[in-house]
């Protein structure tokens, strides 16, 4: 009887343990894609910079070039607002006043 306790003991270890390695794996997968996507987001923010001509206050130029909507269209939708979320905090993290952009 001792016996089959002690196995029972040491499969429901074993189980236990692999439960947890398991575990560790699927939060290890998570952040390692978690990262690549921060990483293409990144980049796709970065290529953005062929639009700056066509947000400059008082620019004439106001319509967008071929490339400026290629990077736009090629911007994850997700990407895109994370980016405008964490930029909308900025001034009040550096203890200035919200904006306001009425208009």
């Amino acid at each position: 009887m001792a016996a089959m306790k002690s196995v029972v003991s040491f499969s429901l270890r074993f189980r236990a343990t692999w439960l947890v390695v398991l575990l560790l794996v699927l939060i290890a997968q998570n952040d390692m894609t978690q990262s690549q996507a921060q990483s293409s987001c990144s980049s796709s923010l970065a290529n953005l910079n062929v639009c700056a001509p066509f947000v400059v206050p008082g620019t004439t130029n106001t319509a967008p070039s071929s490339d400026c909507c290629g990077a736009l269209q090629s911007l994850d939708h997700d990407c895109m607002c994370n980016m405008v979320r964490v930029a909308a905090r900025l001034p009040a993290q550096c203890n200035l006043a919200s904006l306001n952009c009425g208009g």
